[in-house]
């Protein structure tokens, strides 16, 4: 079974916060330049964990991911294929 999992972004003030905000999920990434975590939580516990970390003293800002609801269907090829014959035509070759 595959489970629904989304991402959420967490900017925080320290470094040395990052230990508990590993608890809420799976971290994926840390950047310690710009100060925030990358955690993906299962999407039936997204708005829990999102409510939960806004509560946090250290937490600045949350935001989720809207990868999961970005249309990833493609257009197919022939479209290109016209368009390199337009482009033929139009140079007079």
């Amino acid at each position: 079974m595959v489970v629904k999992r989304q991402g959420l972004i967490i900017w925080f003030n320290q470094m040395k916060h990052v230990k508990h905000i590993k608890k809420f999920g799976h971290m994926i990434h840390v950047s310690k330049k710009l100060k925030y975590a990358m955690i993906y939580v299962d999407q039936d516990q997204l708005d829990d964990t999102y409510h939960s970390l806004i509560k946090l003293p250290f937490v600045t800002k949350v935001e989720p991911s809207y990868k999961p609801f970005i249309k990833t269907d493609y257009e197919s090829k022939v479209m290109e294929e016209e368009k390199e014959y337009d482009y033929e035509y139009k140079m007079g070759i």
